[in-house]
């Protein structure tokens, strides 16, 4: 198993320990449809003065240039160098294939002005353009990862890993490779548990990563923070429903990279030094609600 390590009582100093030997933050910053300068900035100021050292983005994302040029600036004024931060981005769906994931890493590297990244990712497993019943995506999904197994070597990436892989998509990965991705980050939260797919990378050693933890809440929906159990909990525990959402996560040993703008919320997402009770944690996990809000990978052959 993953081994957890507690070096605080918050969650916002805790770290994963990677089958490779890297420690992933527990809670890092998610930058997704955070598209111009000035919100990165707050965010990433934000982010470094209550303690975050995790940052999460993606080519696709169109803000890895702001992003970088914000952590050159900012990250003098906390004391900080670039081995202290932990970046992650991520292969475009468009970029599959043995012959242009190079390129797509040395663009993504240019436009965070950085020497290497700590994770670089399969963003899909799905490649841009193809149907998803294409058994071409398979082939492709073998050969980009096999390039960057070459990339991790020449070390411009210290870790790999894959995001909304199922259980089908990593299975098929370890037939035809010895490599196992370090991290597979995927939506997880009460309404959408993934408890099989949980279960089946523990086995092998690979982090889960959640990304909509707070469920549709990025897209107007308030529904999981407006769920009676989630808020009776957090009236319990004097914290909010986010809060709440975060914890249930970090109890299960699965890193959580919450995205958000305001400063106020960035602080709370931070301080998290509760601990729910089993019967809490019981309450969540048995939530008879089934609902996904992000892309689904389940298609893709």
């Amino acid at each position: 198993m993953t081994e957890v390590r507690t070096e605080s009582q918050s969650f916002i100093k805790n770290y994963i320990r990677l089958h490779n030997g890297m420690k992933l933050p527990s809670v890092g910053i998610g930058t997704y449809q955070v598209r111009n300068y000035d919100d990165i900035y707050t965010l990433v100021e934000s982010s470094l003065a209550n303690g975050y050292k995790l940052f999460d983005t993606a080519a696709v994302y169109r803000n890895e240039a702001y992003l970088g040029l914000a952590l050159k600036e900012l990250l003098p004024k906390y004391n900080l160098d670039r081995e202290d931060i932990f970046v992650t981005t991520k292969l475009s769906p468009s970029c599959h294939g043995l012959h242009i994931v190079s390129k797509a890493l040395e663009e993504s590297l240019n436009n965070l002005a950085m020497e290497y990244v700590d994770m670089y990712m399969i963003h899909f497993p799905g490649t841009a353009g193809m149907p998803c019943d294409s058994p071409n995506n398979k082939n492709l999904r073998y050969d980009t990862w096999t390039a960057m197994n070459k990339l991790c070597d020449e070390g411009k990436t210290k870790c790999i890993g894959v995001c909304n892989f199922t259980k089908n998509h990593i299975s098929q990965l370890l037939e035809s490779h010895t490599s196992v991705p370090v991290v597979n980050q995927v939506e997880l939260h009460p309404f959408y548990k993934q408890k099989e797919l949980l279960e089946y990378c523990r086995e092998r050693d690979i982090c889960v990563q959640a990304y909509c933890s707070f469920g549709g809440a990025s897209k107007g929906s308030l529904d999981l923070f407006a769920n009676t159990v989630v808020k009776n909990i957090a009236s319990i525990h004097k914290v909010t429903p986010a809060q709440v959402l975060l914890v249930w996560a970090l109890q299960q040993g699965i890193a959580v990279i919450p995205k958000s703008t305001s400063p106020n919320r960035i602080c709370e997402n931070a301080h998290l030094s509760f601990q729910l009770t089993p019967e809490d944690m019981q309450a969540l996990s048995s939530l008879n609600v089934y609902k996904k809000y992000a892309w689904d990978p389940a298609a893709v052959l």
